[in-house]
């Protein structure tokens, strides 16, 4: 299985030090992102998943005869155990929060992609796992905001949970109508009678993603009849 002149230990070395460094781009993506999946987790992933590939494929060749029985083995068959086995971690990092929304998706996904890498470098598979991993980050990093740029409305809005606390319910309808006003869409309204007489009333809105979470505290803030607001992105 060696190439380019390598002795085998040679290249085993050398698959496992790819793989390194591809982990290790994909792990600090996400530390820097302050994820819970970071560096160390990614540089396993995608070490151990390339040696159980090169296992896998050595194994096939190593003893391909046993007696007068000729033994055929699937060179690949730890690697296709991989992806799936690799599912349980990214199960532990999807999230369900207290406000309903999901996280942790993205995270999932670079689990497994840290683990394709593994597996395509220690099949041998150099370039395409290098362009795989400047793909992964490319469409992580860059694309989102491009699409967030010269994309469509929808996809250049972002979501936020506002909470306000108000003391007339008769003043509902006028903070509603005054927020719609200050260019903020709202998709969801919750309304909820408190013990001290105050009224909770909850909005999911969404808009656009250049402004700033703090302009739409003051705006909610400012508005009659609101005693106070608390605004959370999702």
């Amino acid at each position: 299985m060696g190439g380019f002149g390598l002795s085998l230990e040679s290249e085993i070395i050398i698959k496992l030090c790819i793989s390194a460094v591809l982990g290790l781009v994909i792990g600090l993506e996400r530390e820097l992102k302050r994820k819970p999946v970071g560096l160390k987790t990614s540089l396993v992933i995608s070490i151990v998943s390339c040696l159980l590939t090169i296992v896998s494929i050595e194994s096939a060749y190593l003893f391909p005869e046993h007696g007068d029985v000729n033994i055929t083995m699937d060179p690949l068959r730890l690697a296709a155990q991989i992806v799936s086995g690799i599912g349980f971690l990214g199960a532990g990092v999807i999230l369900r929060r207290g406000n309903d929304s999901i996280s942790g998706l993205t995270t999932a996904a670079m689990i497994w992609g840290a683990a394709g890498i593994g597996i395509a470098v220690g099949a041998g598979f150099y370039v395409e796992a290098i362009a795989g991993v400047v793909l992964l980050i490319i469409s992580v990093e860059f694309i989102p905001y491009l699409i967030k740029l010269i994309g469509p409305q929808k996809l250049r809005e972002k979501e936020l949970l506002i909470r306000i606390i108000l003391t007339d319910k008769k003043s509902i309808d006028t903070v509603i109508t005054k927020i719609q006003e200050e260019r903020i869409s709202i998709k969801n309204i919750r309304i909820k009678d408190k013990q001290d007489l105050t009224h909770l009333l909850e909005l999911k809105i969404t808009v656009n993603f250049k402004r700033r979470t703090t302009d739409v505290y003051y705006t909610v803030s400012d508005i009659d009849g609101v005693q106070s607001t608390e605004v959370e992105s999702l």
